[in-house]
């Protein structure tokens, strides 16, 4: 019997009966494996997104609860994003030079914006670094290349996204941590530069690729993920307190 289009969101009718559930979304784990394949090197196979994105799935079908303040659709999107994630992370196939970088990149940023006490730009950064504008843009067309770079990564292993949607249980320390974590990331976000706002809104909220953005803005695709990998290094350097201690394996 083939799957709907459309997946079932929270009908009470299907909670009890996870393998229902599962039917009912397999559509959304191909999504999400479609859209992750899209920013990943060939080397990365779809099929294997699709099988680990499965038993995100099927997880989640097994542990969601209705009646927690979200749908089994958003649910299960954050575990069938994060089993896939997961999955990438065990492979690890990113050279080791790359993490290097990212972690000089996200530095680099907050010791310009601590010393300035504003944004800093691109010039500024590669100057922190001590290379040239060109090189440093090749750093992070390399990281956005590389990497799964996107807000949910930003805490690291140890901040598993299902944390932070409803529907799971939390002792009341960890819903604190939630809110505040919530509060410091909106906080980031809106205090990004514009541009780089604008290509994480898109991206994010609006679902448009690195192309259509592109077109968008009247830039290139390059371009476009160079924007967005240094707005993820700049949440990183500013999101720092949260993310000290997890920064090794964070992307």
């Amino acid at each position: 019997m083939m799957a709907p289009k459309r997946p079932l969101q929270g009908y009470p009718s299907l909670i009890d009966r996870p393998d229902e559930l599962v039917a009912a979304n397999v559509d959304l784990v191909y999504r999400i494996a479609h859209h992750l394949a899209a920013r990943l090197p060939p080397s990365v196979q779809l099929d294997d997104l699709v099988q680990s994105g499965m038993v995100g799935l099927i997880e989640a079908a097994r542990q969601f609860q209705a009646g927690q303040g979200a749908t089994f659709a958003t649910y299960a999107t954050i575990r069938v994003r994060g089993a896939m994630i997961d999955e990438l992370r065990r492979a690890d196939w990113t050279p080791r030079s790359v993490h290097r970088n990212t972690r000089r990149i996200a530095e680099a940023i907050r010791v310009v914006e601590t010393r300035e006490g504003r944004a800093a730009s691109d010039a500024e950064v590669a100057a922190e670094l001590e290379i040239g504008l060109t090189d440093y843009h090749a750093m992070l067309q390399d990281s956005a290349s590389a990497n799964v770079l996107g807000i949910e990564d930003l805490g690291g292993p140890e901040m598993d996204a299902e944390r932070w949607l409803p529907g799971t249980e939390e002792a009341p320390p960890d819903q604190l941590q939630q809110a505040q974590f919530r509060v410091a990331l909106a906080q980031a976000l809106g205090a990004l530069p514009e541009r780089e706002r604008l290509v994480m809104n898109l991206y994010y909220n609006e679902a448009l690729n690195l192309r259509e953005i592109g077109a968008v803005l009247g830039i290139t695709e390059s371009r476009v993920s160079q924007i967005r990998s240094q707005a993820v290094h700049r949440l990183r350097a500013r999101l720092a307190d949260w993310t000290d201690g997890g920064s090794e394996s964070l992307l």
